[in-house]
C-alpha cells in the first residue's frame, strides 16, 4: 500500500513518523509533499521519498492524506483534482473545521466523488500512541473504512464517528496533549516547590500519568473507583484533591474543553 502526505507540517510530519516507526507500510511506499526543502531533506534522511510536488506525490499512492491548514485545504485539493484516481485512491483530509459537503464542491467531478474520509489524529501519533477521529464520507466503503482505520490503528487508537461530533473529538484528544502538557508542566513546578530538581519533577509527574493510565487500562475502573484505593480517610490524598477542587480543578478541565469545542 502506497501512502501520500500532502504537508509535513507538525501534523503531517508526525503521521509521517509514526508511519515510518510502525510497521503497516513500508519506508519505499511512503511519499511526503512539503513546500520547505528543510522538511523535505528531513524526511529522505529517514528513508521515504520527498518531494515539493503535491501532484507526483499523489500520482500512484493508495491512500492520499491532504494534512494542511484548514485555510489551504480548497487550493490544495483543487491543484489535486486533475491526477487523482477517483476510481482507485482514497482520500484522507485532515483539517479541523473543514466540511465533507464543501470537500465535494470542490472535488465532484461530473457529480461522481471519490472516496472521502475525515480524519483528526493528535500529535501523539508520532510516538504509536496517537488517538485519532475518523469520519466515513462520500462514497467510502466498509473495506475502504477498515483499511484507512487500520492505517491509523497502526499510531495507536482510532475511533470513528460521525462528522457532527469531530469538533468535541479534536478538543478532547488533539487539543487535548497540550492540556495534559500543561498539567505535567504544574505539577512539575510543584514538585520544584516541594523540593526536587526541575528533571527530576518533571520525569516523576510523567511516569505517574504514565501508571496512572495503565493501572485504569489494566482493571477497567472508573476513575473515582482508582482514586477511592488511595485516599486514606483524613490522609494527604484527599486533602490535596479538595483543595485541587476548591480551586475549580474539575470545572477548569471541562470548561477549557467546552471552550475547545466551539
Amino acid at each position: 500500500m502506497k501512502i501520500a502526505i500532502i504537508g509535513a507540517g507538525a501534523m503531517g510530519g508526525a503521521i509521517a513518523e509514526g508511519l515510518i516507526k510502525g510497521d503497516y507500510v513500508e519506508n519505499a511506499d511512503i511519499c511526503v509533499a512539503d513546500p520547505l526543502r528543510e522538511t523535505r531533506e528531513k524526511f529522505s534522511a529517514l528513508g521515504i521519498t520527498a518531494t515539493p510536488s503535491n501532484q507526483l506525490a499523489a500520482q500512484g499512492a493508495d491512500i492520499v492524506c491532504v494534512v494542511v491548514k484548514p485555510w489551504l485545504v480548497e487550493q490544495v485539493l483543487t491543484g489535486l483534482r486533475d491526477v487523482l484516481d477517483y476510481e482507485h485512491q482514497t482520500l484522507v483530509v485532515v483539517a479541523a473545521g473543514v466540511k465533507s459537503e464543501d470537500i465535494t464542491t470542490w472535488l465532484a467531478k461530473d457529480g461522481k466523488m471519490m472516496p472521502l474520509f475525515l480524519c483528526i489524529p493528535n500529535i501523539a501519533v508520532a510516538e504509536l500512541q496517537g488517538v485519532s477521529f475518523l469520519v466515513a464520507c462520500a462514497d467510502a466503503s466498509a473495506q475502504q473504512t477498515e483499511q484507512v482505520q487500520a492505517l491509523f490503528d497502526s499510531m495507536g487508537k482510532t475511533f470513528i464517528t460521525d462528522e457532527q461530533h469531530l469538533g468535541a473529538g479534536t478538543t478532547l484528544a488533539s487539543c487535548g496533549i497540550a492540556y495534559a502538557m500543561r498539567y505535567i508542566r504544574a505539577a512539575a513546578e510543584g514538585g520544584v516547590e516541594l523540593g526536587f530538581k526541575a528533571d527530576d519533577a518533571k520525569r516523576i509527574v510523567m511516569q505517574t500519568m504514565r501508571g496512572a493510565v495503565e493501572l485504569l487500562e489494566a482493571s477497567g475502573m472508573h476513575p473515582e473507583a482508582a482514586i477511592d484505593l488511595v485516599t486514606t480517610p483524613g490522609g494527604v490524598t484527599i486533602k490535596g484533591l479538595n483543595e485541587m477542587e476548591h480551586a475549580g480543578f474539575s470545572s477548569a478541565v471541562i470548561r477549557g474543553l467546552k471552550a475547545g469545542a466551539k
